[in-house]
């Protein structure tokens, strides 16, 4: 019996999940993964560890190599960029950038996972030497070398996000002078409520960063080598750019056989399958169906690809799939120096894009009871709640303290996943033991004060 013929493009999480469930769900499939890049599944969200010495080796900042699966029925091909998709014969053209060859590949069922781009800045100087962007096996090499220069003095982040967040950290504890600036007026506002974000501004102050918000960027300025970046208030001289201001999607290759919305993002169904009959989408170039928005947002996360490829995988040969896929809440952590935040599902920036009334709540308390003092480790720890003005839905929140309580992170997005109010919220059942935490646990406390009822 012949076997069933997968093609999978791109081996970041969602071609790595794919091969994991075609493997522990079927025995008749030849599953064949494209890589453009000649380095298989480097985790770019591990690039801040790699840049602090904080791993192992720049070579183990993967999921998976060529290596890691041994079948015979697998095949990883790097240095293979997928051209074109024949939908008429079921093909999909591949060129081998090594040779410079190119050679169609028939398939049964198609898995798109092709990823994003980091945007280089339309701006007079983005070809200057010295102007890198913040993704990826050889930009991580690249970055790293000016990290060890010497010659390398000053850096300039931009783009406030958490990538240019993790950059600016780690040029920081390298003992360079960084600069972090971005059009947008705070750091990590899209992520954020202001309520976190001018804490975590101020501790980026404090730790030496220069914070310029509300930057309107003209040029890079230099002769061969960048040498300042110029915004319209004034210029700010450098010895190297990080680039850390978005992505676009890897989809111009698709364009007049695959739907794309008029921002390059793949439209699939409920079921994650493409206007193409077979074909499949996944991953940061498709946007996400968000639980609390009700409604397709880009969320760009890991964790979103793996629960899609789990989905698109064990519903595959079916004609329709029995059930829809359900969406996901959308959740994150990342540590700013001595702080560290977890956020789950909508906040004012991404509920407004989405077009979502919410009504939201700041709660500030100390993690255990007040007989403990603080130098003892009762730590501030701060909690944000967005919620249905009318029902109470939770719909987002996110927690941050210098102590990591970022786990209370996954509490919120079982939550907002299991559409529970503020009232579940107050009274949710969490242990108590003043070594950890509360009589009344932080989540319940803050949803308590989201309902306005005397503190506890």
């Amino acid at each position: 019996m012949s076997k069933k013929k997968i093609i999978i493009v791109g081996a970041s999480h969602g071609g790595h999940q794919s091969i994991i469930e075609l493997l522990n769900r079927y025995d008749d499939v030849d599953i064949t993964l494209f890589e453009a890049g000649d380095f298989i599944s480097f985790m770019s969200c591990g690039m801040e560890l790699f840049l602090e010495d904080s791993v192992t080796n720049v070579n183990d900042v993967r999921n998976f190599s060529e290596k890691s699966f041994p079948q015979e029925n697998v095949h990883i091909m790097n240095n293979h960029l997928v051209q074109k998709i024949n939908a008429d014969d079921k093909t999909v053209s591949v060129l081998d950038s090594t040779t410079n060859e190119s050679k169609n590949y028939e398939y049964d069922k198609l898995i798109l996972s092709s990823g994003v781009t980091p945007k280089s800045l339309p701006i007079p100087g983005n070809d200057l030497e010295n102007v890198y962007l913040m993704r990826g096996y050889d930009w991580a090499t690249k970055i790293k070398a000016k990290l060890n220069d010497p010659e390398t003095k000053h850096i300039t982040v931009v783009g406030a996000g958490y990538i240019g967040i993790e950059a600016a950290e780690a040029a920081t504890k390298a003992g360079k002078e960084v600069t972090l600036m971005d059009v947008i007026d705070r750091p990590l506002g899209t992520y954020l409520d202001e309520d976190m974000t001018s804490i975590l501004e101020k501790h980026l102050i404090k730790n030496g960063v220069d914070v310029v918000m509300n930057a309107q960027l003209e040029e890079y300025v230099g002769d061969g080598k960048v040498t300042a970046v110029k915004t319209k208030t004034g210029e700010y001289p450098t010895d190297l750019v990080i680039q850390a201001a978005g992505v676009k999607p890897n989809t111009d290759w698709l364009k007049g056989v695959v739907d794309l919305d008029d921002r390059g993002w793949i439209k699939t169904d409920e079921y994650l399958r493409t206007n193409v009959p077979d074909v499949y989408a996944m991953g940061d170039a498709t946007l996400a169906y968000s639980i609390p928005a009700e409604t397709h947002v880009p969320i760009a996360l890991a964790t979103v690809v793996r629960r899609e490829a789990r989905y698109v995988i064990s519903h595959l040969f079916e004609d329709t799939p029995a059930v829809p896929f359900k969406g996901v809440v959308g959740s994150s952590a990342l540590s700013v120096f001595d702080y560290h935040f977890a956020e789950s599902g909508l906040n004012s920036f991404t509920a407004k894009r989405a077009g979502v009334e919410i009504a939201t709540s700041f709660y500030s308390d100390t993690l255990r009871p007040i007989y403990v003092p603080a130098d003892k480790g009762n730590t501030k720890v701060h909690v944000y709640l967005a919620y249905n003005p009318d029902s109470h839905q939770i719909l987002g929140g996110a927690v941050l303290s210098k102590y990591d309580i970022t786990a209370q992170g996954n509490v919120l997005a079982l939550a907002i996943e299991n559409k529970l109010s503020l009232e579940d919220l107050a009274d949710a059942d969490f242990f108590f033991q003043p070594g950890f935490d509360r009589q009344w646990s932080l989540l319940n406390l803050a949803a308590q004060h989201a309902l306005h009822e005397d503190k506890f």
